[in-house]
């Protein structure tokens, strides 16, 4: 089974982060243009947050704010779960399951390398069982 490392490396090294100061609506462009459901809000190179899809729903649609005039230090979550590099496809899943969420920033030594996605485990062990079932294919043919 890959690691958290080997599936970073297979997906590229692209980080997207914005100032706590930065205003919803530049965030939930920068997720659109991206193609992704998540932002790492950083201080300097310190992760304080991280904000989601999910949190612009809860935080701003519902509770009526103007995109345009609040911070995403007000809206992103603050407890952040992170995962090391070193960590399996199968302890990300595990964790975002019990967590309920999608997306873990990848830490080591506090310093932020990169994020992982739902998606991007997904495909990872899904690649891992093709890879498994054309060795045992091979082996009961030879």
């Amino acid at each position: 089974m890959r690691n958290v490392n080997q599936i970073l490396q297979a997906k590229g090294g692209r980080l997207v982060t914005v100032p706590q100061e930065a205003p919803v609506l530049e965030v939930i462009r920068l997720m659109a243009e991206n193609h992704i459901g998540s932002v790492l809000v950083m201080q300097g190179e310190e992760l304080v947050g991280i904000a989601t899809e999910r949190d612009y729903a809860r935080k701003v649609i519902l509770q009526g704010r103007s995109s345009a005039d609040t911070p995403v230090a007000q809206i992103m979550t603050r407890q952040v779960v992170t995962v090391s590099p070193t960590d399996t496809a199968q302890t990300c899943m595990e964790l975002m399951t019990n967590r309920r969420i999608r997306h873990l920033p990848v830490v080591e030594n506090g310093r932020v390398l990169g994020i992982v996605s739902i998606g991007d485990l997904v495909k990872a062990v899904i690649e891992d069982q093709q890879e498994e079932i054309a060795q045992l294919q091979q082996y009961i043919t030879s």
